[in-house]
Order: structure tokens, then C-alpha cells, then sequence
């Protein structure tokens, strides 16, 4: 590697591997929602079924689907 520069990895594999298991997706607001991932794009948009949001360490609602733009995520994390 030219400079210390190291391989950047393309996420899309994650994100395919993921798809049909619970994942924490963290908004830019700090609000969690907390889901089984349905599908995302190359936009991050995301759709996640079974949902429940959180904030401030509380659950909020719950949602059976919910949408969410992919801008307003901050990360998506496997849910172990």
C-alpha cells in the first residue's frame, strides 16, 4: 500500500448478509430502532419489520414496518 493507505471494504456484503436478521440501525438524532432487516440500497434506505424504537435507553413504540431514509443513518449493527 502506497502512503500507509489500507483497502477500503465495500459494505454491501454486510448489509446482503444481514438482510432477514435483527439489526440496530442509530439515527443521527440518537433515537435506535431496533428490527429484523428487510432490505436496504445503495442509499441506505432501510425497511425493518417487527420494529421497535428507542431513546434514551427506553423503548418509545413499536412498530410491525417502518421506513427509514437512508441520511438520517448514523450505523446499522448485526443484533446479537
Amino acid at each position: 500500500m502506497e502512503n500507509g493507505a489500507e483497502d477500503t471494504k465495500d459494505p454491501s456484503g454486510f448489509l446482503t448478509n444481514i438482510i432477514g436478521k435483527n439489526v440496530l440501525v442509530k439515527l443521527n438524532s440518537g433515537v435506535i430502532y431496533k428490527g429484523r432487516l428487510q432490505s436496504v440500497d445503495g442509499y441506505m434506505n432501510i425497511a425493518l419489520d417487527d420494529c421497535n424504537e428507542w431513546s434514551e435507553g427506553q423503548e418509545v413504540r413499536k412498530y410491525g414496518e417502518a421506513f427509514v431514509r437512508g441520511n438520517n443513518v448514523q450505523y446499522i449493527s448485526a443484533d446479537t
